[in-house]
């Protein structure tokens, strides 16, 4: 061989070996960013929260209904701000690929605009003929926007002018004009009755889909193929899971408990005169609780759905027993609520 081929082969073995090189290190640095990014977001003092948002105003008055849209306000800046950012609108590596935690994204997005939406059509108005608050009909509709547009306008844009709106309400919360406040929060009972059966709903279909993945065959809770054939012949939904997306609704459970259990704490904060008058303070913490083991840590690097009694745990139907055990003192909770 020409010592010149010689020099050419020794060239591109070298070529070759700085890309690979390269590809190793981009997929290790990848997968390291992977296991940062995808991390949940912890858990939030929601009083303390509060405090620090009075002590960047310079104020020390926390009126009713503060500390409740301080927390929803403070849900989306973690969404936002979190390891790694907002996911769900990633177009590139490693965002792209973390589909557990767009997921989880999600789930916590869903429960933040039912929240949003119960303070602006419900808290912040006296009667269903009061006008709503200006600065709540524009802050609601921006947690609608689509959650994942990467650009002109990206969602996280979007989201941070529906967090300034809140922002703007909680401070008008603690001003008066003529010894009238600004802004209002009414904590009444029958506002949170409202707010209560949007959660029933939410979380009895998380629940039904979770029950659906724990199905050996996921035709749907407990159904057969014959019965799930009748059920579609009579028009009757049926719940069907693809094995792919066990992980999806897992996790998307895991972000709505998240969101749903800081947003109960806020409730028992602010309506906790209502809470105590109706006996239902201990209704409320049973929810919380469930909530609580809800986002227990998961221990095992995949989802595992196990059947029966056999060696692997099943997480769907684990995390189905927490949401309908929260779902069942939400029921509970609308009744007492609906009582005179």
């Amino acid at each position: 061989m020409a010592e010149s081929d010689m020099q050419d082969d020794e060239k591109s073995k070298g070529i070759l070996w700085a890309f690979g090189v390269l590809g190793l290190v981009t997929t290790i640095v990848l997968i390291i960013l992977g296991a940062w990014w995808g991390a949940e977001p912890e858990q939030f003092n929601i009083n303390d929260e509060a405090i620090k948002r009075m002590k960047e105003t310079n104020t020390t008055e926390a009126p009713l209904g503060y500390t409740y849209t301080n927390t929803l306000a403070h849900i989306s800046e973690v969404l936002l701000h979190k390891s790694g950012g907002y996911i769900t609108n990633d177009v590139a590596p490693p965002g792209l690929l973390l589909d557990n935690v767009k997921n989880f994204e999600y789930g916590a997005l869903v429960m933040l605009r039912d929240a949003t939406s119960a303070l602006r059509n419900h808290f912040a108005r006296d009667q269903s003929q009061s006008a709503e608050d200006t600065d709540l009909a524009i802050a609601e509709p921006y947690f609608y926007y689509e959650n994942d547009s990467w650009a002109l306008p990206s969602t996280e844009a979007e989201y941070q002018k529906g967090i300034d709106a809140l922002h703007k309400y909680m401070i008008r919360l603690q001003k008066y004009g003529g010894n009238v406040k600004q802004a209002q929060f009414y904590s009444r009972a029958d506002n949170l009755w409202q707010y209560t059966e949007v959660v029933i709903k939410r979380l009895g279909g998380l629940s039904t889909r979770l029950s659906a993945n724990s199905s050996s065959v996921n035709l749907g809770p407990g159904l057969t193929k014959i019965e799930m054939d009748d059920a579609e012949k009579q028009g009757t939904p049926v719940t069907k899971i693809s094995w792919l997306e066990i992980d999806d609704v897992f996790y998307e459970a895991r972000g709505a408990s998240w969101a749903l259990l800081h947003i109960l704490r806020a409730i028992k904060h602010d309506f906790k005169d209502i809470l105590l008058d109706k006996r239902a303070m201990r209704t409320v913490d049973i929810m919380i609780k469930a909530l609580e083991n809800a986002m227990n840590p998961i221990l095992s690097p995949m989802i595992l759905n196990g059947g029966g009694y056999g060696l692997f745990a099943n997480y769907s139907l684990t995390m189905a027993t927490y949401i309908a055990r929260a779902n069942a003192a939400a029921l509970d909770l609308r009744d007492i609520m609906n009582r005179g």
